[in-house]
């Protein structure tokens, strides 16, 4: 019998990446196929890139295809876009790359898609109670798993911790912009947030995933917070992964 292959794209501020994936598994069959995000971020550029990513794997033309975006998605429909052309908010983002692929999407939000990846594959497997993802980039996306079940498009990355939104404080980019250490982040930065949304969710795993995660060793010890903190396994495959297994679960149909 042939391996069940779904075809996961995720959408991104910078790029925009896809890959055939084994449902099985969670991993991917083919190397991935990634494009520059069209300056101008607009719906009608975006879908073609999705579009040409999907050709590009015909291997996985029968199969389930998922789209991340980097925002609040209900429906299949775009509610914000924070980093991206305020074109998005409204649109009817399950209607616009289904028209582009000629095929039924699942459209989700990029945290979210990441969580279902780690649940399914990752560091959250297996693991009973509330577990909290947190992607730490250019903001902070969050995804809420509870007893393996997803709880979308939290945004707890927004919360006001001390009168700033938190991720212009405790992002990894913030950390750039303001010049700190890892340690100085982890101390002054980190720990004050991951306190705020422990008083909220009391998670039993913080899952700390993003492109940062590679150096989780650098930053994630020195957190001085109850719940266990570890690494995203999946890393950067973990929003491909968790797009096709969204729309695998979702019978092809988006929800």
């Amino acid at each position: 019998m042939a391996q069940p292959i779904g075809l996961g794209i995720d959408i991104g501020g910078s790029g925009i990446k896809g890959a055939p994936v084994d449902l099985t598994t969670g991993e991917f069959t083919a190397e991935r196929l990634k494009f520059s995000t069209p300056e101008h971020h607009t719906p009608e550029q975006m879908a073609e890139v999705v579009r040409q990513i999907a050709a590009h794997f015909p291997e996985a033309a029968d199969g389930p295809l998922g789209v991340t975006f980097p925002g609040i998605v209900q429906n299949g429909v775009i509610r914000t876009a924070a980093n991206l052309d305020d074109a998005w908010i409204d649109t009817d983002a399950r209607a616009l790359f289904t028209k582009a692929t000629g095929r039924p999407v699942r459209v989700l939000n990029d945290a979210d898609a990441a969580a279902v990846a780690e649940t399914r594959f990752g560091a959250a497997k297996d693991v009973p109670g509330v577990v909290l993802l947190t992607t730490l980039g250019t903001g902070i996306g969050t995804a809420l798993v509870v007893d393996g079940r997803l709880v979308p498009n939290t945004e707890f990355g927004h919360l006001e911790v001390d009168g700033h939104d938190a991720e212009t404080r405790a992002s990894s980019a913030a950390r750039k912009r303001d010049g700190l250490t890892y340690e100085e982040w982890a101390h002054q930065r980190l720990n004050r947030y991951y306190r705020v949304v422990e008083d909220l969710l009391w998670p039993d795993l913080i899952v700390v995933g993003g492109g940062v995660s590679r150096k989780a060793d650098r930053f994630l010890p020195l957190l001085d917070i109850p719940p266990p903190a570890v690494p995203a396994a999946l890393l950067n495959t973990a929003g491909i992964v968790g797009a096709a297994l969204a729309a695998a679960d979702d019978g092809h149909n988006a929800s």
